[in-house]
């Protein structure tokens, strides 16, 4: 190869990875940022609807807060606390309560005891080791022991639990989605009209994990093409 180069094919997965990903990120940031700047006709606040949406369900112990970033929202089922971020807590727009919505979809999984948010949380510890070790454990393997060692191969088993959770989160997002939306619908919180909108947000926003879902797939065959196999002489 021209200057003792080696290229990699393998690095095209790395990069279709990465091209999913940064469309599906610009694509929430610009629906987002469209419907944002849409009124909705109740004139309620991310944070005002989201406690609308916890009481029609029942819900009374989940303290909603405001927290710093740009769409940094999540449910934290740990002290069952609704984050609600800058964009969204104080906007009136329909884009932020449908965000707000989302959130309180996981909160209601979570009261609920939806499997598959119970099984993705078991994974947290799990993927999060995954993703610190494997790497780290993949290049000692090849260092002591060639492409095809054992420390490569665990080192690839700790990543598919990382990609497990990719792949758990895809229904808890969706449900969480779909509650939201039929929730705002029965609460009269957004009309017949702005709920079309509000679909649109959200489904923008569940494409950003199944990118991050089929980068991690491509991150995983691309360490099963390398190091997967045995060291052959």
């Amino acid at each position: 190869m021209p200057y003792g180069y080696y290229f990699d094919p393998t690095y095209l997965l790395v990069i279709i990875g990465a091209v999913i990903s940064m469309i599906a990120s610009a694509r929430v940031k610009s629906t987002y940022s469209k419907y944002s700047q849409m009124r909705s006709r109740t004139n309620m606040t991310g944070a005002q609807a989201a406690q609308r949406v916890l009481s029609s369900a029942g819900i009374y112990d989940v303290r909603i807060q405001h927290v710093a970033g740009n769409l940094t929202d999540h449910y934290d089922p740990r002290n069952k606390t609704l984050n609600l971020s800058d964009s969204v807590y104080g906007s009136a727009s329909v884009a932020a309560i449908g965000v707000a919505a989302h959130e309180c979809g996981h909160a209601i999984q979570h009261q609920q005891g939806y499997s598959p948010l119970n099984i993705r949380s078991a994974l947290v510890p799990a993927a999060n080791f995954g993703s610190a070790v494997s790497w780290p454990l993949i290049i000692l393997g090849i260092i002591f022991g060639g492409a095809g060692s054992l420390f490569c191969q665990i080192g690839i088993v700790l990543f598919s639990a990382a990609v497990l959770f990719q792949l758990v989160t895809l229904p808890v997002e969706f449900n969480a989605s779909s509650r939201a939306v039929r929730i705002l619908g029965d609460t009269g919180i957004l009309s017949e009209q702005e709920l079309p909108y509000t679909k649109k947000v959200l489904k923008a926003a569940a494409l950003t994990y199944v990118a991050g879902a089929a980068a991690a797939i491509l991150q995983l065959l691309r360490l099963l093409i390398l190091f997967g196999g045995r060291d052959r002489d």
